[in-house]
């Protein structure tokens, strides 16, 4: 017969919802959007459908996932100066980070293997001048900051040894209008960052330094990044490259038929556990697919289409006009639609 202490603990533990981020429907991606006049961050399961929706006091622009934990942190779009702490079972807002005068954050984060360290993207509004930011996730108080290695660092990503990879844009921007200050002498890099914030590896462009570093996925050891074209838009060039630290970036051709097919502007890009690549263009309606040696596969088109994430099964994409896509090398096939214009980015949890 169950004793008095025992059938408590049981009843308790009904109550409680479930560790982790079963607890919170379990959901397979993380989306920022806007539904009417509201922003709000989704959580998506793996076939598209919606399992929360959590009101943003702004435009959201990528998010991260803690590790265990069901608590995701939204970023502002950048140069934004929030950074909400959610609550994905409750919904409630647990924190509102700032960063310190004089910083902006950029967009995107990513937290350590073990959970207990926040990564933030940021840069000294009056130079542009890259920093990560560091946060202490028991608390979520400021640790400190360490030099992201360049100008307008944008999209950071953990790699398997603990490691970070860092886009830095290059691009150097008025604090107030973001108007682009330094194009004609910008210089972007990926630059590799230990576990101590010290510099492990960088790479840049020196044959392009006008294509600057955007957003980047990841494997176990190496790195696909997407750039945006800021030099002449008669000029098509590039905008996927692979890098594995410690040697030459390498970019990927595309057939001389598509050359133009994404207007210089490549907005999101995801690498599944085979290694293959998809990268997206918004102003290009387009997404392309690359093998895991940066072969071009395919071109599918799609009006607005930006988000990209690896599913259980190929990649699934969400465009401007709310759909949700399951996208491989054949096509692109309809997943789910909702009322929502989904911002730039779909991020796996």
């Amino acid at each position: 017969m169950a004793s008095r202490r025992g059938v408590l603990a049981g009843l308790l533990a009904m109550a409680l919802p479930k560790a982790g981020w079963a607890g919170a429907g379990g959901p397979a991606f993380l989306a920022a959007g806007k539904r009417g006049e509201a922003h709000v961050l989704h959580g998506l399961d793996a076939t598209g459908q919606a399992v929360f929706a959590i009101p943003l006091p702004a435009r959201g622009h990528a998010a991260a996932a803690h590790p265990q934990r069901p608590l995701a942190v939204a970023f502002a779009r950048r140069p934004g100066t929030f950074a909400l702490v959610i609550d994905c079972v409750t919904g409630a807002v647990a924190q509102r980070l700032t960063p310190p005068d004089g910083r902006q954050f950029n967009g995107h984060g990513a937290f350590s293997a073990d959970g207990e360290t926040l990564f933030t993207s940021e840069v000294v509004a009056a130079t542009s001048e890259g920093r990560i930011g560091l946060w202490r996730t028991t608390d979520f108080a400021r640790l400190g900051e360490w030099a992201s290695g360049g100008i307008g660092p944008h999209d950071i990503r953990r790699m398997a040894d603990g490691s970070l990879i860092v886009a830095n844009g290059g691009i150097a921007t008025d604090p107030a209008d973001r108007t682009k200050l330094n194009l004609a002498t910008m210089r972007p890099n990926l630059t590799q960052l230990s576990a101590a914030g010290d510099v492990l590896a960088q790479a840049d462009l020196p044959d392009m330094p006008q294509n600057s570093i955007r957003h980047l996925a990841v494997s176990d050891t190496s790195v696909a990044f997407a750039m945006q074209w800021e030099g002449d838009v008669a000029d098509p060039v590039p905008l996927l490259g692979l890098w594995t630290p410690g040697t030459a970036p390498r970019l990927c051709a595309v057939p001389e038929a598509e050359a133009y097919a994404m207007q210089g502007y490549a907005g999101s890009v995801a690498m599944d556990r085979g290694g293959q690549i998809a990268v997206t263009s918004p102003r290009g309606g387009v997404v392309m697919l690359f093998d895991a040696g940066g072969v071009h596969l395919a071109t599918h088109r799609r009006a607005d289409i930006c988000g990209v994430a690896a599913g259980p099964a190929g990649f699934v994409a969400s465009d401007g006009q709310g759909a949700l896509w399951s996208l491989d090398a054949a096509g692109l096939s309809p997943l789910a639609r909702h009322g929502v214009l989904w911002d730039n980015h779909l991020i796996a949890v």
